[in-house]
């Protein structure tokens, strides 16, 4: 099994605490609602929303994928700290056993957040990373990109959601 990470850093206009609650807290009424072109619904499958909660993302029809499944790891609402590990996908594809993320949410001097993210990719076997892989991977990160500006949009346009 090979192990390697990305790192990514992205603002948002949305303060932390708004930010966090938005992106790990609500994240599972908030993607069906503002981008049921890609997610057509999430469900909790164990758990209270907390640390070891399961979710199960159905995807909508000609996304290219059917389902993926998360366990939250971390939910600190002081720390503004949210990590999850993805478990299941068809995106997979025997070639990654999981995916862990560590989200972390932080004052920017604009008033909005800067959103550092930690990808790290665990390889299923032997499987090495290759440049098709990689593509795979820069493919879904974008589509998944598309879903948080939806919710930022949403969360800007409604402010008390």
């Amino acid at each position: 099994m090979g192990v390697f990470t990305k790192e990514a850093e992205v603002s948002t206009p949305l303060p932390p605490a708004k930010a966090f609650k938005a992106f790990a807290v609500d994240i599972e009424n908030l993607m069906p609602k503002v981008a049921p072109q890609t997610v057509k619904r999430v469900e909790v499958l164990e758990g209270n929303g907390g640390p070891g909660t399961i979710r199960k993302i159905t995807f909508a029809e000609g996304h290219g994928l059917s389902h993926a499944k998360h366990k939250v790891d971390v939910l600190d609402k002081d720390n503004l700290v949210y990590a999850y590990t993805v478990m299941e996908s068809d995106f997979f594809n025997k070639k990654i056993e999981k995916i862990s993320y560590d989200i972390k949410f932080a004052a920017a001097a604009d008033g909005g957040s800067t959103v550092k993210v930690a990808a790290t990719f665990y390889t299923a076997g032997d499987t090495e990373v290759t440049p098709d892989l990689m593509a795979q991977i820069k493919e879904a990160s974008e589509k998944r990109a598309l879903v948080m500006k939806a919710i930022e949009s949403y969360v800007l346009a409604n402010p008390d959601a």
